[in-house]
């Protein structure tokens, strides 16, 4: 596999990622996308931005949310979350909360991802938000954020309301921005637990997602059902180096959907294998930076990037550039846009990914540029 080339110069458009045309897969489903969740790249779609209610995968969205808000220090695992009157009198599939009643976050969580519970969804997002009404205006921003077009969110459970709506592409998104929290598969990849342990309300979890214990390498992520919706699935497996996302909507029961996703698995594991492209840390360039405290700003791979290939393809074949500014003006912010990493199988453009400043980068003071100044003019190299 071929290393580092930095391109300094105008950026250039990929060509959308192209599906498996001539494979029939998902059926019985109204809409199907399977994804490599690492590169994001679509191995296989059906009416994949079609508009159709998710059911309780909606929950994954939820999830996703409670999941940043650990990451940003606002929530711990071990934090207590009680049950509003309104959470407690959510209907469907439930933990069967009662008003007042306290769990940790983490037991919530097992509630969500297990049992799909709907009184246990909405007494996080009141702890995340305030009240559901806030978390799910924060539902549609960080929908926004990922690219999902197709969707508009009305609650944080999936329950049926107007104009709550998404697609199996969008689906695939979120899925893929949940499983950047490995920890995640720990409550999605369970297939049995309990909540209320120790108390005379044993509450017995049965994870509503049947492959997490009779697939190979399923870990995830969470099904969805409503007479509207019928039958749905975002359901993940990991096979060596290669983890995917198969997402199915509207199929007629309960055994076509996971028959259905399992030869989406079956077909990706048998085709396609995922390459290691760029280790977490490793370097790959640098920019100049204009009238900066810090004359230059070395990029490093904030996490390991790998890439798809079919099967028997060439592995040498794959590279990777920078596309990037030769120099920048500072002031540079932490999450600034540097450029993109361009990969390549042979002469073709398969995928890119951008490229931010890891750090923040203030303007140079007068006394900084006098003394840059002066070692150029008394210190010049030949």
């Amino acid at each position: 596999m071929e290393g580092i080339g930095q391109i300094n110069g105008a950026d250039e458009t990929l060509p959308a990622a192209s599906s498996e045309a001539t494979v029939q897969l998902a059926q019985n489903s109204r809409s199907a996308v399977l994804m490599d969740a690492d590169s994001g790249t679509i191995i296989f779609e059906k009416n994949s931005h079609g508009k159709l209610p998710p059911a309780s995968i909606t929950k994954i969205m939820t999830m996703l949310l409670t999941m940043d808000a650990i990451r940003d220090g606002k929530l711990k695992m071990t934090d207590k979350v009680s049950t509003s009157e309104y959470a407690a009198s959510m209907g469907g599939s439930q933990i069967f909360l009662e008003p007042g009643e306290e769990m940790t976050l983490e037991e919530m969580l097992k509630g969500i991802a297990m049992a799909s519970g709907n009184d246990a969804s909405v007494a996080v997002a009141e702890k995340i938000a305030g009240s559901e009404q806030a978390f799910v205006q924060m539902m549609n921003d960080k929908a926004k954020e990922l690219g999902m077009n197709d969707t508009h969110f009305v609650n944080c459970n999936g329950l049926p309301a107007d104009n709550h709506y998404t697609s199996a592409h969008d689906i695939a998104l979120m899925s893929q921005a949940l499983l950047q929290y490995p920890e995640i598969t720990k409550f999605t990849g369970a297939y049995e637990d309990y909540l209320r342990q120790n108390t005379d309300k044993k509450f017995w979890l049965v994870n509503t997602n049947k492959l997490v214990r009779f697939y190979t390498g399923a870990d995830g992520l969470k099904t969805g059902y409503t007479s509207e919706a019928k039958y749905c699935l975002s359901a993940t497996a990991k096979r060596d180096n290669l983890r995917v996302i198969a997402v199915v909507l509207g199929e007629p029961n309960t055994k076509t959907r996971n028959n259905e996703v399992s030869q989406m698995f079956d077909y990706a594991f048998a085709q396609y294998a995922s390459v290691p492209l760029i280790k977490k840390g490793d370097p790959i360039g640098e920019v100049k930076v204009e009238k900066g405290m810090d004359a230059k700003l070395n990029i490093h791979a904030e996490r390991s990037y790998q890439v798809l290939i079919k099967k028997g393809d060439a592995k040498d074949q794959v590279r990777y550039e920078l596309v990037a500014p030769q120099s920048i003006k500072a002031p540079i912010e932490k999450g600034q846009s540097l450029g993109k990493i361009v990969v390549y199988q042979g002469d073709k453009a398969v995928k890119e990914y951008p490229v931010e400043s890891a750090q923040s980068v203030a303007k140079a003071d007068w006394w900084t540029m006098f003394k840059r100044t002066c070692s150029k003019l008394f210190f010049v190299k030949e």
